[in-house]
């Protein structure tokens, strides 16, 4: 397997020092017309596609792992679990961002964490949180990530650490009754 080995090779990316002790404010979107299902809003499947492609983003253009490690390094994250909150809803039209924060991180994976807001007043929208492995595409199993990657890994998720903890992460799925 190709890996890179000098920085000439490496993904673009700011700075390793410039990540802030903020969630990361990915671009807007909007919802189009064939998100919207019966009821008159975003369709749940388009949540799923929304916070991806905002997390790719993030893979690709500040931390490197995603499309361009796939192609020269032949690995990429993939997720293995995710849970998503559907709070608000957005229609037709709406422009929203998310924010990621990284919650942990190991030497092959990626704990995150996305709220999705509207543009036009804040309101959340929905929460996502992810658990994405490094995965090593020729032998199909989990890798660990290049050093090169991972210590862009470590820099955000350190910068992140002392971020509180979302309400929804790590909530389970259950009916709630009242005694």
């Amino acid at each position: 397997m190709s890996q890179p080995e000098t920085d000439d090779d490496v993904p673009p990316m700011p700075g390793v020092e410039c990540y802030e002790a903020a969630p990361i404010r990915t671009r807007e979107q909007a919802v189009r017309s064939d998100w919207i299902d019966y009821n008159g809003h975003m369709n749940v499947a388009y949540y799923t596609l929304a916070f991806d492609k905002a997390s790719d983003t993030v893979w690709d253009e500040m931390l490197g792992v995603g499309e361009a490690l796939a192609k020269l390094g032949r690995m990429g994250p993939m997720v293995v679990q995710q849970q998503i909150h559907y709070i608000g809803e957005l229609l037709e039209g709406e422009r929203f961002y998310t924010e990621l924060q990284v919650l942990d991180w190991s030497e092959k994976a990626i704990h995150l964490f996305q709220t999705m807001r509207k543009v036009s007043d804040d309101a959340l929208c929905a929460t996502s949180e992810t658990l994405s492995f490094n995965v090593d595409l020729q032998r199909r199993r989990t890798a660990p990530y290049p050093d090169w990657a991972l210590s862009r890994v470590r820099a955000m998720g350190e910068a992140h650490q002392g971020l509180p903890r979302p309400e929804q992460a790590g909530r389970t799925i259950a009916i709630r009754r009242r005694s």
